[in-house]
């Protein structure tokens, strides 16, 4: 099946996709810079989570979640999770070309300009840190800031995220294990290079003490989304309104909408209207 064509309207929604809950930390910043848009989050957490499963299952799922919202009339699309960038943004972008689409990366450049002993770590996925994609990008930024990336894979840690356990004694044990390396290395500087990850900034915070810089890329993000849509005059009508109204926010999710809810509620204090899907399938 073809894809279909799109058409692209300011008043539609901005579609915001991850593989569970992590892309919210993304989203609370949109909605704060742009309040007048509508947003559709998609949390593809009855698969996840991503960063350990195989490059072409992300691939495949990244596709099919970028053509279930379009056929929601989705204006862009927000591709809030790492290791799905990593491994399949390029190929949206070949895909549907008239589509704009923005993606996330771990801030490699802004802590490159705030370290001050040369020493960053970087806490993602396994894939991420593996990806192609990534790699090319940490060889630039390390060339040209002559600092040095410290990656560190912290398997297991989004998923505990996903489970809302961001205090917990597990999860405090594997960030303890994840940064210490880092801080042994003289890192002073530490990048969130997973959209899950900001969830427990307080707690990495707590163990890591005052004196470390934390990165993460949710704001950056948003501004990128604000300036796409101003180049190709996709903003809501109402964006320079003196007084602006947040939109209602709908999801959909293909774990459990009451979880997804929750992580509204609990996460960013939101109230959404979550749908459950039984999970988008590929059209070929």
């Amino acid at each position: 099946m073809a894809d279909p064509v799109i058409t692209l309207h300011r008043d539609a929604p901005i579609g915001i996709f991850d593989s569970g809950i992590g892309g919210l930390s993304v989203l609370r910043h949109v909605r704060t810079l742009l309040p007048h848009e509508s947003l559709l989050y998609f949390a593809d957490s009855g698969f996840a989570p991503y960063g350990e499963k195989p490059e072409a299952v992300i691939v495949e799922r990244t596709v099919a979640i970028a053509a279930f919202l379009l056929t929601q009339n989705i204006k862009a699309l927000v591709v809030a999770c790492n290791t799905a960038t990593a491994a399949a943004i390029a190929g949206l972008r070949s895909r549907y070309p008239d589509l704009p689409v923005v993606g996330v990366e771990p801030g490699l450049k802004p802590a490159a300009a705030l370290t001050r002993t040369g020493a960053i770590g970087v806490l993602a996925t396994a894939n991420t840190l593996s990806s192609e994609k990534f790699l090319k990008l940490e060889a630039q930024v390390a060339h040209d800031a002559g600092v040095r990336f410290l990656l560190q894979a912290c398997s297991g840690l989004a998923h505990q995220i996903e489970k809302g356990e961001l205090s917990s004694r597990e999860t405090y044990q594997l960030v303890e294990r994840y940064v210490a390396p880092l801080l042994a290395q003289q890192a002073d500087t530490l990048v969130l290079g997973c959209t899950h990850y900001p969830f427990v900034e307080q707690l990495i915070r707590e163990i890591v003490g005052s004196d470390i810089t934390i990165v993460d890329t949710g704001e950056p993000v948003a501004r990128q989304l604000q300036r796409v849509l101003a180049q190709r005059g996709l903003l809501h009508d109402a964006a320079m309104a003196d007084a602006p109204t947040a939109k209602p926010l709908l999801a959909y999710t293909t774990g459990s909408n009451s979880t997804l809810a929750l992580a509204f509620s609990k996460l960013l204090q939101l109230d959404a209207m979550v749908q459950a899907v039984s999970g988008p399938q590929v059209s070929c």
